[in-house]
């Protein structure tokens, strides 16, 4: 097949709810998904003030397990995965050997000799690839599991409230960054507390053919307060808001961790050696002595939308780009991240705007994130 003839996109298996609840459809990373039910604004401000449901089914979940698959990872990614205990989560991100990053991921360990290692979608299967190409040598079995999971989250301050009428898991004991496996609805899940909203809220981790029977029990315990389902184009807002990275955005093989102001998930302390060590000490000494363009949040002045790619301006001169741009609903006004020389990186810099269609609009610059839930 050439690869100017369309592919077919994969359907999750909510697909058909997704539907009925007049969604409508995007092409994401080869996926059929929801960007929004209704409005955009309402589903971002239902999950900041009450909750909100996502399918997130796209996601690339690749489990490992063997003898070695602690030290197979270390080995394979920048973290210290052998230092997760069972039950928690890591943040952590794959490198090529020159130190660009193939993709940020979240690995939960599962039991002491069983990690599952969640990709982003766009990226899962060069995850898979290169996770498949470095295991050999140790005893470790790399499986791509992603028919075998769907994937929901439910998000935001009513969160907890939902899930406990619906769980006898330790949700109170649920840390941040910890999974733990338990029956919602009648349904096993691997229940996760990670999030990328901003918000506290759970991601459920369950065989498709359950999915949506979990989706409808989880709809009507949330019917009391305020529960909506909710499409990708509030998730990109939301986490545009809380100062979280998107892949192909704020992060791509060309820029290191260091680049990112990720360099601390880079963890050159653990033992052996690692893919992209010598390449990631470079970049940790050149970010040392000559930060390079630090990534930054920006507000708008007036009501022009920041895009990616457009160019961020100072006295005539470009100095840097926007890496996602969008209206905030929590702000109020536009606002974007985008990587900026060093030189006009400190928030309150005067005199930085952004080029929109040949239109250099004023914009602050602001520490990230723009938004931090109280706690």
């Amino acid at each position: 097949m050439s690869s100017t003839e369309p592919t077919e996109l994969r359907h999750t298996a909510l697909d058909a709810l997704h539907r009925s609840l007049g969604a409508t459809m995007t092409d994401f990373a080869g996926w059929d998904m929801p960007l929004r039910y209704g409005s955009e604004r309402d589903e971002h401000i239902a999950v900041r003030t009450k909750a909100g449901l996502f399918d997130l089914s796209h996601m690339g979940e690749i489990t490992v397990t063997g003898s070695e698959a602690a030290v197979f990872l270390n080995h394979a990614l920048v973290g210290n995965i052998a230092s997760v205990g069972v039950g928690r989560a890591r943040y952590t991100m794959i490198c090529q050997a020159d130190g660009g990053i193939l993709d940020d991921l979240i690995v939960y360990r599962l039991a002491e000799t069983e990690y599952m290692v969640v990709a982003n979608a766009s990226n899962a299967q060069v995850v898979l690839d290169a996770l498949t190409e470095r295991a050999a040598g140790f005893d470790a079995e790399v499986r791509d599991d992603r028919d075998a999971y769907a994937l929901i989250a439910v998000q935001g301050p009513e969160s907890p409230g939902i899930l406990k009428s619906l769980t006898d898991a330790d949700l109170d004991g649920l840390k941040y960054y910890a999974g733990l496996p338990g029956t919602v609805a009648g349904v096993p899940a691997l229940i996760a507390r990670t999030g990328y909203t901003g918000e506290d809220g759970f991601e459920l981790f369950v065989k498709p053919e359950h999915v949506v029977r979990l989706w409808q029990a989880l709809t009507e315990a949330g019917e009391g307060v305020g529960l909506v389902p909710c499409g990708l184009s509030c998730r990109d807002t939301l986490r545009l808001e809380a100062g979280m990275p998107l892949y192909g955005h704020e992060l791509n093989t060309s820029l290191t961790p260091f680049d990112a102001g990720l360099g601390r998930v880079v963890k050159f302390e653990k033992a052996g050696d690692f893919v992209g060590r010598d390449a990631l000490a470079k970049a940790a000494e050149r970010a040392a002595s000559q930060p390079p363009r630090v990534l930054v949040g920006l507000i708008a002045e007036g009501r022009r939308v920041p895009r990616a790619g457009y160019s961020v301006v100072a006295g005539g001169e470009v100095i840097g780009e926007v890496t996602s741009g969008a209206p905030s609903p929590t702000l109020g006004k536009p606002i974007a991240m985008a990587y900026v020389d060093a030189a006009h990186a400190a928030p309150g810099t005067a005199g930085v705007g952004v080029d929109i269609r040949g239109s250099h609009e004023p914009y602050q610059v602001v520490a990230l994130p723009f938004y931090k839930r109280q706690k």
